[in-house]
């Protein structure tokens, strides 16, 4: 049976390591837990649970969990985010796996967003690489990263849903709108791109459009709306953030 690491990175995550933890012990071999700096109580949830984790100064995502993943006594990783639990179905699948040839594998992410599961709007199966040899690639990228040289097509689909918790209140989603979007636009501008007025009316209403609209985001009622908007909204602040940057003011 092929052996597996379950790797997770965390930054004040009481709220969900917990379901994270218990969500893997029965498909992992070894459990990963790399904290940078939880000022809450994450660290005593894990060693309750008999994980130590490994204190790293955050490095960004991507060098983040590339430090984490060298950490794994396993070649073949499982991937989380702290705040993604996998599903009975998923958990199935994974032992399925782990009995066969060893290959890349991906599956759905269904989010709960304030409670309620987000079906449309883009946001669902958003499909994810999550299983694959630390030794033949590596996560890359400033946000959303991704596997260097790894693409769906080269994966197994397994069946189940990761269970993704993104935002317990919209408070949560707003101040990621607003990191999200400063390090979206600082990535922007060091590749040499401009934020113009242009962008800054047209590229929001388009994200709403194609969310709520082409997605089909008005059948999750409310929530739906309230992620369009959202999402319009933090793509306003990377360009209008991406043009301050350009006129060297601080954003």
């Amino acid at each position: 049976m092929q052996q597996l690491s379950v790797v997770i990175i965390t930054l004040n995550e009481e709220r969900n390591i917990r379901s994270c933890l218990e969500s893997v012990r029965s498909v992992a071999d070894e459990i990963i837990v790399v904290d940078s700096g939880s000022t809450d109580g994450t660290l005593g949830i894990c060693e309750e649970m008999g994980i130590a984790a490994v204190q790293q100064s955050w490095l960004g995502y991507a060098a983040q969990k590339n430090f984490a993943n060298a950490l794994a006594s396993n070649d073949w990783i499982l991937s989380l985010d702290a705040d993604e639990a996998l599903s009975g179905e998923l958990k199935t699948s994974v032992l399925e796996w782990k009995k066969g040839p060893a290959t890349p594998a991906a599956f759905a992410r269904l989010t709960n967003y304030c409670g309620k599961f987000v079906r449309h709007g883009g946001w669902y199966p958003d499909t994810k690489i999550r299983i694959f040899n630390r030794l033949n690639t590596s996560w890359s990228g400033t946000l959303h990263e991704t596997l260097t040289g790894l693409s769906l097509s080269d994966c197994r689909l397994l069946k189940g849903d990761c269970i993704h918790y993104s935002f317990h209140t919209l408070s949560d989603h707003l101040r990621q709108i607003d990191r999200f979007s400063t390090i979206g636009a600082k990535a922007l501008h060091e590749k040499g791109k401009r934020g113009t007025l242009l962008k800054i009316l047209y590229k929001p209403v388009g994200r709403f459009l194609r969310n709520y609209v082409i997605h089909a985001g008005f059948l999750d009622g409310l929530t739906g709306l309230i992620i369009a908007i959202n999402s319009a909204h933090a793509v306003f602040l990377k360009y209008l953030r991406l043009y301050y940057l350009y006129k060297d003011k601080v954003v």
